[in-house]
């Protein structure tokens, strides 16, 4: 699998915690190594990613980036690939076969309104859908297909507690 960065633009503190909160958790439950938050610097939504690791463990660094397209520029330029998840993008069925998995891979999640900047940047604009979705939907409909279909990553080592799933109930432990 190959690593993956997932930026999310224009966050805004009073607006947007919750959907930058549920990106990031579906970043990391897909597999991406770093959650990246543009737009107001929002400790609490870090904070809220760093807690749900110490508690459930994995890896994902998650941190405010205060020049979102700075990034970008020198992503692409030491060879990583750029994916926008726009709704005017072409289908995401038909582009994901020709993104190289052996490079990494920042996936650029827009907010309010996204500078016309990170479509001319990026390699791929790709649409989950051509109608106004979810954000957190077409994230996880996205990386579902990056991965080829494979199952999300279970190796989230390192938490205070660990879910066993069940058929029914709650089975949850903690590591002593």
């Amino acid at each position: 699998m190959a690593h993956i960065t997932v930026l999310r633009l224009s966050h805004r503190t009073g607006r947007d915690p919750r959907m930058s909160t549920h990106l990031g958790l579906t970043s990391r439950v897909y597999g991406a190594k770093q959650f990246l938050l543009a737009g107001d610097k929002d400790s609490a939504v870090i904070q809220s990613l760093d807690d749900v690791k110490v508690r459930f463990g994995g890896e994902m660094e998650a941190r405010h980036e205060p020049s979102p397209l700075g990034f970008l520029r020198n992503f692409i330029a030491e060879g990583g690939v750029a994916v926008h998840l726009t709704m005017y993008g072409l289908p995401y069925q038909e582009v994901v076969p020709d993104i190289p998995h052996d490079k990494p891979i920042v996936v650029v999640v827009g907010g309010a309104k996204v500078s016309r900047e990170y479509y001319e940047m990026c390699q791929y604009n790709v649409a989950i859908g051509n109608q106004p979705h979810s954000e957190v939907a077409a994230l996880a409909g996205f990386l579902e297909r990056l991965n080829d279909g494979v199952s999300p990553p279970d190796d989230f080592k390192g938490g205070k507690l660990e879910i066993h799933p069940t058929e029914r109930g709650k089975d949850m432990r903690q590591e002593e």
